[in-house]
């Protein structure tokens, strides 16, 4: 923001949640395409329940997750990794991926892709 441009804020209530392709929970916090913000990325804020796992996908753009709650493991490709709050995952242009709540909490995390998201760069795979 230019010095003196005012502040760009966002709550909950701003973004409504839908359920992604992969079927995740999200809600689009900043897109370069829908907001009035001159980013090349976009950012997400996502929810997977207890017992869930969201359908393998890819993704042409690169992502980084922060997960903020929740516990569970993280398939890239044929690699498996946990997470819980406080994990940073990077996720490389073009793998295979899928997240799965191993915990009794929802897993919340937020969810950089870049360059920004596209329906088109997102291919579901199950």
């Amino acid at each position: 923001m230019a010095k003196g441009a005012p502040v760009f804020k966002v709550t909950p209530a701003d973004r409504p949640e839908f359920l992604a392709g992969d079927h995740t929970r999200l809600r689009e916090v900043f897109h370069p395409a829908k907001h009035p913000l001159k980013l090349g990325y976009s950012l997400a804020h996502g929810a997977l329940g207890p017992g869930q796992r969201s359908k393998w996908h890819v993704l042409n753009s690169s992502e980084v997750y922060y997960f903020l709650t929740g516990h569970g493991r993280f398939m890239i490709d044929e690699q498996v990794t946990t997470v819980e709050a406080g994990t940073t995952l990077y996720v490389p242009p073009g793998s295979k991926q899928s997240l799965e709540n191993m915990g009794t909490d929802t897993i919340e995390f937020l969810c950089v892709v870049d360059p920004a998201w596209k329906t088109e760069d997102e291919r579901i795979l199950e």
